[in-house]
């Protein structure tokens, strides 16, 4: 049996580090070794903020200067569940059936496998190239999102290091290899309403002040007008109640309160704040009277867009090269590291077939990781020796 293409070993290597967030689990540690024995200049940064976990975050780099291209990516992967529903050992990194099993081959260790293999195959053919090719990778993409790809920018951006583009190795494709490429992200607000009212006994209803009625009124209010049409690069936002519960057991009890939480995700025709303030706005002109409070949580995930141009057409060609698709540049989805890299430089997203991530039995067909490296390192031909 010949040996596996590099990405494909490297995945495997990355399978059996348990690092299901936030332990680090050796996934780090293994690349800070493959990059080192490459030329890369790395370092682990750990990050610390109260009430969350430290976490370890991977810092590589070879060459300086511009045009500095990353790629940009996270190890660490949501428990496996059960593990005895698993086929395979979600920690073995098994080839069977022309696919790698175990928890986090998609989502998103085989991203991360192909364009480390990239980065060493494309360096081994055409040595450190002119400008710097560098990897930011986290720990913490699975968590709180607290310690990681924030933190590890802000750190970066401190020692000087100016980052021209990126690719996010995210699983990007929802059938096949080469199905589309992520040029942005809608954003996430999520939004709690609680209608207050005043308990008492069904039967006497006079006596008491029911928050339900009220509640369905705000809630039709909030979801009867689209919240805009989309926009070239974007479906419509949208607004879904996910509970409404009063914590009443008693069928002849009328509630004091009733709670609702809604979560919108919205195209950049908004800002949190602005679709906060037309979300109350909605709820104000239907209330009535109706004693409610209206809180959103913090969020740092606001909707992007990298326009289409060169960098995009360059990682398009790359990938329909390969895979002989012409990949769909799209914005679906959920969101991601991208959504703080943006701020940084043009960022697109592009790894492997998405359809089993987080799943038991995850896992990703051989082939397609071999071609995802073969699809990376073209990028970097193009991106450094064609200009």
């Amino acid at each position: 049996m010949s040996a596996p293409h590099p990405a494909v070993a490297l995945l495997q290597d990355l399978i059996r580090c348990p690092s299901v967030t936030p332990q680090e689990g050796g996934a780090l540690q293994l690349l800070r070794k493959v990059l080192v024995a490459a030329g890369f200049d790395v370092e682990i940064a750990r990050f610390s903020a109260p009430g969350t976990p430290d976490v370890d975050n991977l810092f590589a780099k070879i060459g300086s200067g511009a045009p500095h291209f990353t790629f940009a990516g996270h190890t660490d992967v949501v428990p496996p569940g059960d593990t005895a529903k698993w086929h395979f050992d979600p920690f073995s990194g098994t080839i069977a059936d022309g696919k790698v099993w175990g928890r986090g081959t998609a989502d998103m260790k085989g991203g991360v496998a192909a364009f480390a293999a990239a980065a060493l195959g494309f360096l081994k053919k055409h040595a450190a190239p002119k400008g710097t090719i560098s990897l930011l990778i986290t720990g913490d993409e699975e968590g709180p999102a607290v310690n990681g790809t924030v933190k590890l920018l802000e750190w970066a951006k401190a020692r000087g290091e100016i980052f021209d583009h990126c690719i996010v190795g995210e699983p990007t494709n929802p059938n096949a290899l080469g199905d589309m490429i992520k040029i942005g992200r809608r954003g996430s607000l999520t939004g709690r309403l609680v209608v207050h009212g005043k308990q008492g006994h069904v039967g006497y209803p006079h006596l008491a002040d029911n928050p339900i009625p009220a509640m369905l009124r705000l809630l039709t209010a909030l979801k009867a007008k689209p919240l805009d049409e989309g926009t070239p690069h974007f479906d419509a936002s949208n607004l879904e109640v996910t509970t409404v519960d009063t914590g009443n057991a008693a069928t002849n009890v009328i509630p004091a309160e009733v709670r609702a939480v809604f979560n919108i995700r919205f195209n950049d025709v908004w800002t949190p704040e602005s679709l906060e303030a037309e979300l109350r706005a909605r709820c104000a002109a239907v209330a009535a009277g109706a004693a409610y409070t209206l809180t959103f949580d913090p969020t740092n995930a606001v909707a992007f867009l990298t326009e289409p141009g060169d960098f995009t057409t360059l990682v398009a060609t790359a990938v329909h090269t390969v895979t002989g698709r012409t990949p769909q540049l799209s914005t679906t989805g959920g969101t991601s590291d991208a959504r703080f890299i943006q701020h940084y430089c043009p960022v697109v997203e592009f790894g492997l077939v998405g359809q089993t991530m987080h799943q038991v039995d995850e896992h990703v067909a051989v082939a397609d990781v071999e071609q995802l490296a073969v699809i990376y390192e073209k990028v970097l031909e193009a991106y450094f020796l064609q200009q």
